[in-house]
């Protein structure tokens, strides 16, 4: 009989991208959306927000009258709190009964096979033999028109703020022929559009016959796959952003408009505390030059707030870099400790400030990402349809600049690149007509 898995997922892209191989590889499973009734439980966790390790003991806390009422429920935690807590997890939470780190993963069925026999099962090692090459081929299944392709992981940038060195390791690239048989893959079940995903993604340094490509040439090489129809791709750092990088948003018509390029500070001297190796005028200076190449680029960072030592003329210096780029999306966030990084050690801004901090800086990047989308009203885009809308006829997908947009067609199918004329803009969406 087919036992039912349950994957809750946590944090970025690359998780969920991980969940999926995940429930690929536990064959005999099939994969609910609620743990009710669940034969196994997975959670597969992130190490970035605040509290992290809290919030999954809490989680694994509502589980426990599951596992009283199903002793043979199998839990396990996966993923980077998996990686930093180790056995930890075990003693906390006895009923746990599997912990896996986010380079082990292909271990899962031999994991899951000891927990099935009553051992707690253990893996948070860094092995040497590449995960993805022990995988089992992904099933044959028809796929929606968008998937996520993980072709870099790992970090070795060590921003004083940041897990990701200890919990994912060293920056890894995977071959080139591996990550295009399985972009071709995903095309001939029904994909349109692959982001691909990487710690540090344009950091990407794949092998192929001796040759070692970066990330541009491993996108032009993408975009020659026929039905494949757009390119994305995110977590990038501006120290990354080589010179054919920037040229490939300029003659990739398949690469979309759209990059999300952190710069966490626009204060210099926040930024060398963070280790960050790069300054608010070479930021600057890069977006110019992508811009130069791509005129209707749509920017997106990322923004921490109330990192230790932050005065207010460094953080006035965040605002005016934010003035200055014109950001169409962001993501901010207020500085949270992580045990084990540098920054945990230093002395923290208070709380209530760095509080009115975040406020201010949402508030003008909510301004900037209001303007940048109300300025699409009246222009001709390309959307990839992905679901129904909520209203009869109605249809919703991605415009080339990742703006949801709803379409009122009865001609319309999943997977269709439709041109669409913009006619309103929303709160957090835009509406438009069928050309």
């Amino acid at each position: 009989m087919t036992k039912k898995l349950y994957i809750k997922t946590y944090g970025c892209q690359m998780n969920v991208y991980d969940s999926e191989r995940m429930a690929e590889a536990l064959e005999g499973y099939e994969q609910v959306q609620s743990p009710d009734g669940a034969d196994m439980i997975l959670l597969n966790t992130c190490h970035i927000r605040e509290k992290a390790a809290e919030k999954v003991y809490s989680e694994l806390g509502r589980y426990k009258d599951l596992k009283e009422a199903k002793p043979d429920l199998k839990i396990g935690v996966a993923g980077c709190v998996a990686q930093a807590e180790g056995e930890e997890i075990m003693r906390r939470q006895p009923m746990v009964d599997l912990v896996v780190g986010p380079q082990s993963y292909h271990r899962l069925p031999e994991l899951e096979a000891r927990a099935q026999a009553g051992e707690k099962a253990l893996d948070t090692d860094f092995p040497e033999e590449d995960k993805f090459e022990k995988l089992k081929s992904r099933p044959k299944a028809q796929r929606g028109p968008t998937a996520f392709l993980t072709v870099q992981e790992g970090c070795d940038k060590f921003c004083a703020f940041c897990v990701v060195p200890y919990t994912r390791g060293a920056e890894v690239s995977r071959p080139v022929a591996r990550v295009l048989a399985e972009a071709e893959d995903l095309v001939s079940r029904g994909v349109r559009e692959i982001t691909l995903l990487g710690q540090n993604v344009n950091a990407y340094h794949g092998e192929d016959g001796g040759e070692t490509w970066g990330l541009a040439r491993l996108i032009r090489r993408l975009a020659e796959i026929d039905e494949l129809k757009r390119i994305r791709f995110t977590t990038s750092h501006p120290n990354d952003m080589e010179d054919d990088l920037v040229a490939a948003h300029g003659d990739c018509d398949k690469l979309m408009p759209y990059l999300h390029l952190p710069v966490q500070s626009g204060s210099d001297r926040i930024l060398k505390r963070m280790n960050r190796k790069h300054t608010a005028a070479s930021y600057i200076e890069l977006v110019e030059r992508i811009r130069a190449a791509r005129p209707d680029l749509l920017l997106s960072g990322d923004f921490i707030v109330g990192f230790p030592e932050e005065t207010e003329e460094d953080f006035q210096a965040t605002l005016d870099l934010i003035e200055r780029v014109n950001y169409g999306q962001a993501y901010s966030f207020k500085y949270s400790s992580r045990p084990g990084t540098p920054a945990a050690e230093r002395p923290e801004v208070a709380a209530a400030e760095a509080d009115d901090r975040l406020q201010r800086l949402q508030a003008l990047i909510t301004r900037q990402q209001r303007a940048a989308q109300d300025a699409m009203v009246g222009r001709e885009v390309h959307v990839l349809i992905e679901k129904p809308g909520r209203l009869p006829g109605q249809m919703v997908g991605k415009s080339d600049h990742l703006h949801a947009v709803h379409v009122m067609s009865d001609s319309l199918a999943i997977g269709d690149l439709a041109r669409v004329r913009i006619t309103d803009s929303g709160p957090n969406s835009l509406a438009g007509t069928l050309l």
